[in-house]
């Protein structure tokens, strides 16, 4: 009875010489060697051309039947430009490997040969053609590969980052280029990373020549930056800035994605001399400002959320998309702001009066204050002239001290009114900030919103007695304090004093006139006489007489009681 693998026509005739002088376990490791190679040329088919039947196509792959149990896949990405596919076609293809995952075979369009001499490996290495070849072993600093001849391939050259992955290429089928070629010393090294960077560049190249702009796709979220995303479009990577992401403020994309998932984006720019594409997300969207105008007017209240706080205002974000900026100058009646900071902190949810719309240029200018009432709007009822009112000294100046009397509301106390008692040279000689003080409503002045105080009014003095128990035309008695050219200052009491005119104008004694129109001289003439005869008047006399220091009897001819004024002259 015949061996069946002695009839093997592939296996290498022994003669019984040998077989006689060979160890028993040569032969056995022959037929393990050959059962190996076998097993292996079964596994991974491929090195030559061979038709392809379409199967199916999805968003990726064209599934083809190629002969054996298992179907062949073909990148979309290896199909010409405009070319379709259906159930059917046929065309022809190249195995370069085995899916360690799936299990299906990868397939190329390119024909890629597995050299069998050393004259093929000669001519591929000068024209630095891809070829086939398997990997055997994982051997000290690279892989071990068949390409007709055993080469050796770096790990820095495998295309693979780990050990982990470089252990999955054994047994596998790949395209390399051979980088080192010493026929004499049959040294070979080939290399796997240059023929994967090249189909790597044809890919992204074909796919930049697809796209346009405003073209929407889906792609996989490849990594994350805090800047935002990049994102596999179909063999090629695209920025999504973290602003594009959505029409809400995103700090930081790793808030609202992840690595691996999948989005629908819109192109927005492409660079092909940089080979860079942009894409967004929120432009999908319809933007929210397009009904901004009809949402929001003049007047309206609304409520948000800070967003930034900056020196001369604070950002409010209305809805995604939609901010408003309320200015230093809107968020307080009462106090100065000087930066918005001081009033409110970025998180904070404020309510706000709308007070203008501009959505031309997408701004929308926001009063905080506003929001609370203006407390001018009651100030005719409230601060009435006559009435008292309290508060403490918000500032000093050299011509006043201003008074907080309710939120938004302050009034102003000149220095005259201060004191009747003492002349003051500042304010601050009486009055210090945050010093409680009462005072008496004297001006409002509603469209300029003001209000004047005064803190001396409140103060009883004996002039207010004295002039409420005289009457013009009473006599009194006084004490002259200064004489000062026709005019006296006299001392009617403590702290009271009046002003007395020392010479009474009487009216002239016109002469008379004729009808004739001429002045009659000699009439003139003889009322001179008489005046020059006669003196100066009796008020007159006695002012001459008058020197300070003197007590003299006066008749009050003037009461200002308002004023507080006091004007008497000589009895």
């Amino acid at each position: 009875m015949s061996n069946p693998l002695m009839s093997n026509p592939e296996m290498p005739e022994v003669s019984p010489a040998e077989s006689t002088t060979e160890p028993e376990g040569s032969f056995q490791d022959v037929l393990a060697e050959f059962e190996k190679s076998s097993k292996k040329t079964k596994s991974t088919p491929g090195g030559g051309s061979r038709d392809a039947t379409v199967i199916a196509v999805n968003a990726e792959l064209v599934v083809c039947d190629i002969g054996y149990k298992t179907e062949g896949a073909l990148p979309l990405t290896e199909l010409r430009a405009g070319e379709t596919l259906k159930p059917g076609d046929k065309f022809p293809v190249t195995i370069k490997g085995r899916d360690p995952e799936g299990g299906y075979y990868l397939l190329t369009r390119g024909k890629v040969q597995r050299p069998t001499d050393w004259d093929s490996l000669q001519k591929a290495f000068e024209t630095k053609a891809t070829i086939m070849g398997t990997v055997t072993a994982i051997v000290k600093g690279g892989l071990s590969v068949d390409v007709g001849v055993r080469a050796f391939m770096p790990a820095s050259r495998s295309g693979e980052r780990d050990a982990a992955a470089m252990a999955k290429l054994v047994d596998q089928e790949i395209r390399c280029r051979i980088s080192k070629l010493d026929v004499d010393d049959e040294d070979v090294v080939v290399d796997r990373r240059i023929v994967m960077e090249d189909e790597e560049r044809l890919v992204k190249d074909r796919r930049y020549s697809e796209l346009k702009e405003g073209d929407t796709v889906t792609g996989t979220v490849r990594s994350l930056a805090e800047y935002g995303a990049f994102v596999d479009v179909g063999g090629v990577d695209a920025l999504l800035h973290v602003g594009d992401i959505a029409w809400s403020r995103v700090s930081k994309a790793a808030d609202v994605l992840e690595p691996g998932q999948q989005i629908e984006v819109r192109v927005l720019k492409i660079d092909p001399e940089k080979k860079r594409i942009s894409v967004g997300m929120k432009q999908l969207l319809g933007h929210p400002w397009d009904a901004s105008a009809e949402k929001y007017k003049v007047g309206d209240r609304a409520r948000g959320v800070v967003t930034r706080v900056m020196d001369f205002g604070a950002f409010v974000e209305l809805e995604p998309g939609v901010e408003g900026l309320i200015h230093v100058s809107e968020m307080s009646w009462g106090k100065k702001v000087k930066k918005a900071s001081d009033v409110v902190k970025p998180g904070e949810t404020v309510e706000a009066v709308i007070l203008g719309v501009n959505a031309a240029d997408r701004r929308i200018a926001l009063g905080l204050k506003q929001a609370l009432g203006d407390p001018w709007a009651t100030a005719t009822k409230q601060f009435e002239v006559g009435t008292e009112v309290e508060g403490p000294v918000t500032s000093l100046t050299k011509f006043g001290a201003f008074v907080q009397l309710t939120e938004g509301v302050e009034g102003m106390i000149h220095i005259s009114d201060i004191s009747a008692e003492k002349r003051l040279n500042h304010p601050s000689d009486m009055l210090k900030i945050g010093q409680g003080v009462k005072a008496v409503v004297l001006e409002l002045d509603l469209e300029k919103r003001r209000l004047k105080l005064g803190m001396k009014q409140l103060v009883p003095t004996g002039l207010d007695e004295y002039i409420a128990e005289r009457n013009v035309g009473d006599s009194v008695t006084g004490r002259v304090i200064e004489i000062s050219g026709d005019t006296a200052k006299v001392e009617l009491g403590e702290g009271i004093r009046a002003l007395c005119r020392l010479t009474v104008a009487k009216p002239a004694e016109e002469p008379v006139q004729p009808a004739s129109g001429k002045v009659d001289l000699s009439s003139l003439g003889s009322m001179l006489q008489a005046r020059w005869k006669s003196g100066p008047p009796v008020a007159a006399a006695k002012a001459q007489e008058m020197s300070a220091g003197q007590i003299r009897s006066f008749r009050i001819v003037k009461l200002d009681r308002e004023g507080k004024k006091i004007e008497v002259d000589l009895r």
